[in-house]
Parts: structure tokens; C-alpha cells; sequence
């Protein structure tokens, strides 16, 4: 099946080698054909541990696609990096969305309905209810 626009999928972590690990293990369980964009904004651009915006943007701008962007985030200061970018309203393309769900879970439940041609909305509600699955 071929995807028009898909929703795009960024994910933001402390950690560059984290963000490109649950980028690759999303990538790998969406299945074998064509997948939704997704990128890795992990850590600082010197490589170092944090949230960088200018990382942020540069992979949001990589996976839009026009239908939305679904921002998922691993701890605190992603999420206040990520609402600032939000809050500034020029620098994110429009329709871009912090989605609140678990970090790998919500990865791949977002990668796997936005590759089947989930809406943004269909795409955040996936990566949210990931918080559904428990492990005992």
C-alpha cells in the first residue's frame, strides 16, 4: 500500500543513540512494507546528554509530510523543549503535536497506524493508548 501523506513521527530523547535505537525497533516492528517517516532528535549536537531544539526542528521539518506530526518524548525537559517549540508556532511545521504515551510503546504504535494511513488524531490516540499495556 502506498502512503499519499503520512503522518510523521518524531522522537524526542536525552540520548541520541536511544532516540535512533526505538526509531530502528519501531521501524523493524511496523512491518515489511513502506513506513510512515520517522525521526531521531536525541540529545544535543555535540553529541552530549539533553534536548536540542534545533534537533527537534531539523527532524520535524525531515518527516513532514503535510498530514501532521506526532512528537513523543522520553522525560520532563523533552516535554518543556518540545511545548516551547509548540508555544513559538513558527519553527515546528503546522499540525506538529506532542502526543503523551510511553516512549518505545507509543513509538510503535504510532509508526504502525501511521503507516497503515492513520489520521494524526488516530496516530496520537494509538501512541496513548499504549499506556493500556500492562507488563504482568
Amino acid at each position: 500500500m502506498s502512503i499519499e501523506a503520512p503522518v510523521g513521527i518524531v522522537l524526542v530523547s536525552h540520548s541520541g543513540p536511544v532516540a535512533v535505537a526505538v526509531a530502528a525497533l519501531a521501524r523493524g516492528l511496523a512491518g515489511g512494507g513502506a513506513t510512515a517517516p520517522v525521526a531521531a532528535a536525541g540529545g544535543t549536537p555535540d553529541g552530549g546528554l539533553g534536548t536540542s531544539s534545533e534537533l527537534i526542528v531539523a527532524a520535524a521539518a525531515e518527516v513532514d509530510r503535510g498530514a501532521g506530526i506526532a512528537i513523543l518524548v522520553d522525560l520532563g525537559s523533552a516535554v518543556l523543549t518540545v511545548k516551547s517549540l509548540l508555544a513559538e508556532g513558527d519553527e515546528l511545521p503546522e499540525g506538529a503535536r506532542l502526543v503523551d504515551a510511553p516512549f518505545v510503546e507509543g513509538a510503535v504504535a504510532a509508526l504502525v497506524t501511521a503507516s497503515a494511513g492513520g489520521d494524526l488524531d488516530a496516530v496520537a490516540a494509538a501512541a496513548a493508548e499504549a499506556y493500556q499495556y500492562h507488563k504482568e
